[in-house]
């Protein structure tokens, strides 16, 4: 399926998650083995004032759950349309979910403001479950953390 603007928007539209848990605001680059996605941390994000006081630093569930929404659910949107050959809006209730984590690893702390890209390499997409190797980097290409995220098909 050819990925061009309109795609990507489209697959963006059909992220589940919204504001204030919504942590993709583009999809960069995608076809079938990897997908590249970003997300600029607003200042005002709703966990900041508690983590920590004077201090702000982005959790590491919500670096994880950024990898996760572009990673497994966007990408694996994408990669269930491609199976069933039809535009993602077209698929009905089916949607991609994030469903688990391993070894994940932080080498990095997020401001409030940065701009992080993730990149996520398909390990493989079989029976509904895709496994993907996902890396989240500042703009200047330091890795921030990475680990392999796994995403489901599931039914509304």
């Amino acid at each position: 399926m050819e990925v061009n603007e309109e795609l990507k928007k489209e697959i963006l539209s059909l992220v589940p998650q919204q504001t204030p848990f919504r942590f993709i605001d583009e999809i960069i680059s995608l076809n079938e083995e990897k997908i590249t996605g970003a997300y600029r941390f607003k200042k005002d994000e709703f966990f900041y004032p508690g983590h920590f006081p004077g201090w702000p630093v982005t959790p590491g569930v919500i670096l994880i759950e950024t990898m996760a929404q572009i990673g497994a659910t966007a990408f694996g949107i994408y990669l269930i349309a491609c199976q069933k050959k039809t535009r993602p809006a077209e698929m009905g209730e089916l949607r991609s979910l994030f469903s688990s984590v391993d070894g994940i690893e932080f080498k990095g702390i997020v401001e409030p403001g940065e701009k992080v890209i993730v990149k996520g390499k398909k390990n493989y997409f079989r029976r509904g479950v895709l496994k993907v190797e996902a890396t989240m980097e500042r703009e200047s290409g330091e890795t921030v953390c990475l680990g392999t995220l796994t995403g489901v098909v599931a039914n509304k």
